[in-house]
Formats: structure tokens, C-alpha cells, sequence
């Protein structure tokens, strides 16, 4: 006789609408419940491990030992047989199998997260935001705004990753994006939040002993601090006429953070944004170069992943960054 959980029956019926559930049956369910929560409670560990490359940083993170950071990640490897990282004294990097593994599985986890959020029927904003953003942008205008975000949602975590070159999106599980300019990467989409004028600026004694400055011809006199928009031809319109001048820099930094710095110390003039420099033209420490030439705008994107739904958090970080943009 079979005990279920609709009574006893002497033996199985060919017809039954239904499977009886025996207490044994039970307990692997409840077993396989279990395994598959360690199952996934692993593949959280190991992309925390993937995106920090520490054991250590993690384990302190969650509160465990690195060993049994470790000895989880030794143990998912073995369970799909791949090696999924490289360790060594210095760092823990990731394999082309666990790139792979990382740019597939990420998505997955977020999409389960916010499943959870939407059966709770709860608005609060939980796990991992990874933005990719410049180094001017989240220095002078993105950071000093994110607390009150921060604030709003205690239980969401973000990571900024501050690089002036642009993100490969899946590769570094980027959930969303700030990018100026156009935008030529087809696999992505974006939306337009802001466009900024652009503005020439120098330090007060640069300007003191460098050549005059009335047009934009005098530029070529001039030394240029080339930032992330590189070497180009710099279109400058005031009325009906229209100027155009290629200058090669004299000091090019690949981060546009170290470009300003350079400006502020007096090492020449250099291409911004007006938002960008608004402070240091309030208060003197910089001025607005050639202020009655018109060099254009730029526009501001967030660019998402195309082909997976951008993650609430993500739609809400943009949002939030949409009111404030305009009136940097």
C-alpha cells in the first residue's frame, strides 16, 4: 500500500488524473528545492568573484571565510566541468569559459531577482546595478546627485564603473550605460537624455601669458589639451560665418577627468561640455574661452543591452538622471 496525500490506495491506477505524492517523493522534492538553492546561491558567489577578481573581498563581503569562497567556485567548476578561473597570488581573472558562463548566467539571476519583486508585488528595488559611466560625468554631476537615489532604495546595490572608453556592455555585465556622442555600437539601444553645448576653457593664468585670443584662427598659437574627443577639426560658428580648425594637442590624457585637472593647473585650453566647467567658470578658476563662438553640442545617451529588458533598476536610475541632466 502506498501512503499519498489523498489517502491509501492499494496500488498505483493506470487512469488517475494525477501522480499520488508519497511522503518519500516529498523529501527528494524538498531535497532538490534545497540543492537548487545552493545551485544558485553558487552562481551568485562566483559572479561576485568574476566582477571583484578577490576570494577574499568576496568572503568578506558575505561574511564567510575565503576558503569556502574558494572551495564553492572549486565546487560549481567540478559540477559543469569547466575551469571557469584562472588563479593566481595577484588576482583571479576569468577564462574564455568563464566569460562565457558570466555573460550568460547574469542576466538569468537578474531576471529570477526581479521575478521574486513582482510576485511580492513590491516596488523596491533590490541586487546589483552595474552603471558604466565617464569619469567627468559621474565626478561632477552623476555623484553629487546619487544619494538621494541611494536613499530611496536601501536595498539596491550599485557599481560605478568609471572608464572614458566605451564599455563592451555584455562582456562587463553593464546594465546600463552613459555615453556622449553619436553612437555607433549597433547592438545597443539608448535614449537621449540631455544635449550640452560645448565649450572651450582655460585657466586665468594661462590666459595671462599666452598669445591673444579673438578669434578662432589664434588657436593654432595656443596649446591644446587634447582629452577623450581626440584630435579633429573643431567647427566654430558665430552669425553667418562659419570657421573650421584641426589642432594636434600638446598634452593628450586618455581620461577626461586628468584633462580638466590639466586646464585648472594652467597647461593650456581644453574641449568640455559647459555643464562640466560651470563651477570653476562661477568662481573664477577657469574661463569660458571664445564664449561668442558657437562650437555645437553633444548629446547625451543611456545606452542599454540590446535583446534583454532593461532592469527596473536600470530604467530607474535613468529616469532619475533624466530630471537632473537638463539643469546640471
Amino acid at each position: 500500500m502506498i501512503i499519498s496525500l489523498f489517502g491509501a490506495t492499494s496500488a498505483p491506477q493506470e487512469n488517475r488524473p494525477f501522480l499520488p505524492i508519497t511522503l518519500a517523493r516529498l523529501g527528494v522534492f524538498d531535497l532538490s528545492i534545497s540543492a537548487m538553492s545552493d545551485h544558485l546561491e553558487s552562481l551568485r558567489l562566483f559572479i561576485r568573484v568574476a566582477r571583484r577578481g578577490s576570494f577574499s573581498a568576496v568572503g568578506r563581503e558575505v561574511g564567510v571565510p575565503q576558503s569556502t569562497v574558494s572551495r564553492t567556485i572549486a565546487t560549481l567548476e567540478r559540477e559543469i566541468r569547466a575551469s571557469l578561473l584562472v588563479r593566481t597570488t595577484r588576482a583571479v581573472t576569468l577564462t574564455d569559459a568563464g566569460v562565457d558562463f558570466l555573460t550568460r548566467i547574469e542576466p538569468i539571476l537578474a531576471n529570477l531577482d526581479e521575478a521574486e519583486q513582482a510576485a511580492r508585488h513590491s516596488g523596491e528595488l533590490r541586487g546589483t546595478l552595474r552603471i558604466g559611466i565617464g569619469t567627468s560625468l559621474a565626478a561632477r554631476i552623476v555623484i553629487p546627485h546619487l544619494k538621494p537615489f541611494l536613499d530611496r532604495h536601501p536595498a539596491l546595490r550599485v557599481d560605478l564603473l568609471l572608464d572614458d572608453q566605451k564599455q563592451d556592455l555584455v562582456r562587463e555585465g553593464v546594465d546600463v550605460a552613459f555615453r556622449f556622442g553619436a553612437l555607433a555600437d549597433s547592438s545597443a539601444t539608448a535614449r537621449k537624455l540631455v544635449s550640452w553645448p560645448r565649450a572651450l576653457a582655460a585657466a586665468p593664468s594661462y590666459l595671462r601669458k599666452a598669445p591673444p585670443l579673438n578669434s578662432p584662427a589664434d588657436l593654432a598659437a595656443h596649446a591644446i589639451i587634447i582629452g577623450t574627443q581626440g584630435v579633429g577639426e573643431w567647427t566654430f560658428r558665430k552669425g553667418g560665418t562659419t570657421a573650421s580648425i584641426r589642432l594636434e594637442g600638446r598634452l593628450r590624457i586618455t581620461v577626461l577627468q586628468g584633462a580638466y585637472l590639466a586646464a585648472v593647473e594652467g597647461m593650456g585650453i581644453v574641449l568640455t561640455t559647459l555643464p562640466a566647467f560651470r563651477r570653476e567658470f562661477e568662481s573664477g578658476t577657469l574661463e569660458h574661452v571664445l564664449p561668442e563662438w558657437d562650437l555645437g553640442s553633444v548629446d547625451v545617451h543611456a545606452v542599454f543591452t540590446s535583446g534583454r529588458a532593461a532592469k527596473p533598476s536600470a530604467r530607474a536610475i535613468v529616469a532619475y538622471l533624466a530630471d537632473i541632466l537638463p539643469n546640471a
